[in-house]
């Protein structure tokens, strides 16, 4: 099979991270639940993953490295931590639903948003489109570092210092960039969201809130942390305050295996192999006439190494189809993007996505261009 789904999550995983995961499983206790040697082993292999993600993301302090089961479950945290009736948030016009239904969610409060306009290449626009949607009551900025249909990069640090100019929370889903692009917490974003099963290659089921010194945001699942347990009232310590119940030992040292994978090829040169497939698939797809595309060519600057595209004659879904017949997983359809979708004008008809990951081959790229020419 010729993997292009890596968007969803990265397949095949790195060999050092599947057996992380297995030694985990044989190994494990419940961290930090017993006073056994299993379970204090198990949680100084914890606090040593928690060390490798504040290192890579550039943390002040690793006990606010928060483990999640999922980016949207991280971004559900950040959202409904922060937002409380009467607020306002701003959003992007290429959000994922993992960010949308939250919003949508508080509305049955008072909570209301306002979606900016992103301009693919003109980050000064961008930047106005964000400026002019904040108003009296807003509270935070909620966006995506990259579109996970287009591609399209925003300009973070830039919406990072307008948010904090205007006192606001900055919310970054970086799902589609970490493990891709530099997502470095020095930056001043105050919550990070993202999965651990994309860019970082470590196991499906995990995912990271990384908040910074300055945040606190109220908890929306409380439970036994192993701490204080004699309260009944949450913690208030990072990381116990957000991650109440028994942690996904196996999948975190997964991820931690992932991370130390991508820190030793290097974010920047996996970003280049990616780019160098994807540009060289859409030069082949401007010279043929079936194939629609929705974006200039993909610059680093401007974009990650994701291609929608459609095949004239063909819904999404079918031509999906016919590369799985072939041997090419590829994802079609609207991706859990709606809003994005919208603002290209495919909500209707959806896409098909190519994502490739540090495992493909320009072989690969060459078989997908053969099947295509041949439908």
């Amino acid at each position: 099979m010729i993997y292009f789904d890596n968007s969803a999550t990265t397949y095949p995983k790195p060999q050092t991270v599947t057996a992380a995961v297995s030694n985990a499983v044989k190994q494990s206790s419940n961290p930090g639940r017993s006073g056994h040697s299993l379970s204090l082993g198990a949680a100084g292999k914890i606090f040593s993953a928690r060390q490798t993600v504040s290192d890579f993301f550039g943390m002040e302090n690793e006990q606010n490295v928060i483990f999640t089961g999922n980016c949207t479950t991280s971004l559900n945290m950040a959202i409904k931590g922060i937002l409380k009736s009467g607020d306002h948030a701003v959003v992007s016009s290429l959000e994922h639903n993992a960010v949308m239904r939250p919003l949508e969610k508080l509305k049955g409060i008072g909570v209301t948003y306002t979606k900016a306009e992103v301009y693919p290449c003109d980050n000064d626009k961008t930047l106005d489109s964000f400026r002019h949607a904040i108003n009296s009551k807003t509270k935070a900025v909620i966006c995506t570092h990259a579109s996970n249909v287009w591609g399209i990069r925003l300009p973070i640090e830039r919406l990072c210092a307008l948010a904090h100019a205007y006192g606001l929370v900055m919310i970054v889903d970086a799902a589609q960039s970490a493990g891709i692009l530099p997502v470095d917490m020095h930056n001043g974003f105050d919550i990070v969201c993202t999965a651990g099963h994309k860019g970082l290659y470590g196991p499906m089921g995990t995912g990271l809130m990384l908040l910074s010194e300055q945040i606190m945001p109220d908890t929306i699942i409380e439970g036994g942390t192993g701490s204080n347990s004699i309260s009944l009232v949450q913690p208030e310590e990072f990381p116990d305050r957000f991650e109440s119940g028994t942690p996904n030992f196996p999948g975190i040292m997964g991820l931690k295996a992932g991370i130390s994978f991508v820190s030793a090829k290097g974010y920047d040169r996996i970003a280049e192999h990616e780019f160098r497939m994807i540009r060289y698939l859409y030069e082949k797809f401007q010279r043929m006439s079936k194939i629609i595309l929705y974006t200039p060519e993909p610059e680093k600057e401007y974009y990650v190494p994701v291609l929608s595209f459609n095949c004239k004659g063909y819904a999404s879904e079918e031509v999906a189809e016919i590369l799985n017949k072939n041997g090419i997983a590829v994802r079609a359809g609207l991706h859990c993007a709606p809003t994005a979708h919208e603002a290209m004008g495919t909500l209707k008809t959806g896409a098909v996505r190519i994502s490739p990951s540090v495992f493909n081959k320009p072989a690969d790229m060459d078989r997908l261009l053969f099947v295509l020419s041949k439908t």
